[in-house]
């Protein structure tokens, strides 16, 4: 089911809902292939809306947080914007100070994509990005698709091949609250992160270079705690963790548990895995006190988490970090899968 939300630009934002066997539903809209409502059960059977958002086209517009948008075409930062590649210098946008952030002032996020493909329980968007925007390297084509499977189990599969070398790292930057969007902080939420390392990061948040253990640290969530528990600063996390835990087979694919989010009062428990290297655990810090989400409600400092299954940050400049470069005739692939319950 599809229906339009709104004018953006001048053109039509198509909302695409997805359902699950078992209730589960998906709302995504082809503005920056969003994930814009995902509907889940608590222990007692009720549905909420459990990633933030917003209800008109022209607060989705405006929103400053990247609200479930598909970011890149390097989300995440680069120092100063810049790199090399091939011994050429290469500048990007600079639109968070003077570095680069989710792709630019004008990213993958504030693009149209068009919808390919869709059923009940999927739908394939694509989209394109010309050599030199933002000051990328290279054509860029991505297809993102998004869909529930008979486990009731959300996917989100991106891929993207170019016409010359550049680099690449898509992400979802999904915000979620496991009582349900605007039902305050998340800080009492629980995480459990399979990472024993983490970046640490400088001036900008720009990651220093070094990777290090998570052990007696804020850093630590190896076994699940409290979110809140311990803060490594007054604005929370947002930093990237290094995923440490062996590949599995899931539903034929090759990918690793990541992170596990649970709300004490619902119960809600969501699963993520992902063949990604890394992984950006972010507080939400930043959120501007009393903005608008939706239903009437109001966001603000840790009203949601994100959990940004990615390459590591500034890893252009990082020889040493896991490679985000991608060359012509190969092809980028970024998967995600959600799981739910609820416990007693």
């Amino acid at each position: 089911m599809s229906h339009g939300i709104g004018r953006i630009d001048g053109e039509e934002v198509t909302e695409v809902t997805l359902t699950g066997s078992a209730g589960l539903t998906a709302k995504v809209l082809t503005w920056g292939a969003r994930l814009a409502e995902l509907w889940v059960p608590d222990r007692e059977g009720e549905f909420a809306d459990i990633v933030l958002g917003h209800d008109t086209a022209a607060d989705w517009q405006a929103t400053p947080a990247y609200f479930g948008a598909t970011c890149g075409r390097y989300a995440n930062r680069i120092a100063g914007g810049r790199f090399a590649l091939d011994g050429q210098a290469v500048q990007l946008d600079c639109n968070e100070g003077a570095n680069h952030l989710h792709g630019g002032r004008a990213g993958i996020d504030r693009k149209h994509w068009r919808i390919v493909e869709a059923a009940a329980d999927r739908v394939t968007l694509d989209a394109q990005s010309p050599a030199g925007e933002m000051g990328y390297p290279g054509a860029l084509r991505m297809t993102c698709r998004y869909r529930i499977d008979p486990q009731d189990r959300l996917w989100i599969e991106m891929e993207a091949q170019t016409d010359a070398p550049t680099v690449v790292n898509l992400v979802n930057h999904a915000y979620f609250n496991m009582a349900g969007q605007g039902a305050g902080d998340v800080l009492a939420q629980e995480l459990q992160l399979w990472a024993d390392r983490y970046t640490p990061v400088g001036p900008g948040l720009i990651p220093t270079g070094d990777v290090l253990p998570v052990a007696g640290t804020p850093f630590d969530f190896t076994r699940p705690r409290a979110i809140g528990a311990a803060l490594p600063g007054p604005g929370g996390f947002d930093h990237n963790f290094c995923l440490s835990a062996p590949v599995q087979d899931l539903a034929g694919q090759a990918l690793r548990p990541t992170a596990l989010a649970r709300d004490p009062t619902s119960g809600r428990r969501m699963q993520i895995w992902s063949n990604a290297p890394g992984l950006q655990f972010y507080t939400g810090g930043a959120l501007p006190e009393g903005l608008a989400g939706k239903d009437g409600a109001r966001y603000g400092r840790f009203s949601g988490f994100a959990l940004e299954t990615q390459r590591w940050p500034d890893s252009p400049n990082h020889p040493g970090f896991p490679s985000a470069r991608l060359d012509p005739g190969e092809t980028y692939r970024h998967v995600m899968v959600f799981s739910f319950a609820a416990q007693d």
